[in-house]
């Protein structure tokens, strides 16, 4: 599917609410405010320091090394936005002030548990705020391309390291909408450009039909 990863921004885009406070993962998560429905303003928090963060600078007008997001992106900061220390940042994270984070994953599975961080055998920096943000914010969002190379990555079991268990409340990507709930993975929407059959077998992890299942729109 052409431009997948606009498609799914958009519709996480609808997902937030007017002053949602909202933590954003590198990636598909980073689109999602241009995509914001008129009325819906958002106080993006970084969690390297931003509370206000702004919109993605344009390349031409970035600068670098002086205000970058969490993933070392250059970004931006809206007037009223405020700087502050890690300690702090981390004190709205864990203490349950963010209403929403959305993130990527490696793989999820059905019962909400969720690997992002590593792949072992490779190097990388480390987990960073993710496994704080998954379980100090009110609602996790999962945003994610189905599958990676044509193999599922929403599984009946993740297989690599966990970032944290049951944490996952919603995953959205370009084929389906899903809800984690006590009973397991229910789909709740589905692109039309892809057949009931298709978005299964591109699942491994089983999927109930929500009784209100639709179309997604965007």
């Amino acid at each position: 599917m052409e431009n997948a990863k606009d498609f799914i921004a958009k519709r996480v885009a609808a997902e937030l609410k007017d002053g949602d406070t909202v933590n954003l993962g590198i990636g598909i998560p980073t689109l999602v405010p241009a995509y914001l429905p008129d009325g819906v303003t958002v106080v993006l928090q970084s969690e390297n320091g931003m509370v206000g963060a702004g919109p993605k600078p344009a390349a031409e007008t970035a600068q670098p090394f002086h205000v970058t997001d969490a993933g070392g992106q250059p970004a931006t900061i809206v007037p009223g936005g405020a700087f502050i220390d890690s300690t702090t940042s981390f004190s709205l994270i864990r203490g349950g002030h963010i209403d929403c984070t959305i993130l990527g994953a490696l793989e999820v599975d059905g019962e909400g548990n969720l690997a992002n961080w590593i792949i072992p055998g490779k190097r990388v920096p480390g987990m960073g705020g993710a496994m704080d943000l998954v379980v100090g914010a009110k609602k996790v969002i999962v945003a994610m391309e189905h599958t990676a190379k044509g193999a599922p990555k929403i599984l009946k079991k993740c297989r690599l390291p966990l970032t944290a268990v049951g944490c996952v409340n919603l995953i959205i990507t370009e084929m389906a909408v899903m809800e984690v709930k006590p009973g397991g993975l229910w789909l709740k929407e589905y692109n039309p450009l892809f057949t009931l059959e298709e978005i299964k077998n591109a699942t491994e992890a089983e999927l109930i039909m929500s009784p209100d299942l639709r179309k997604m729109v965007v």
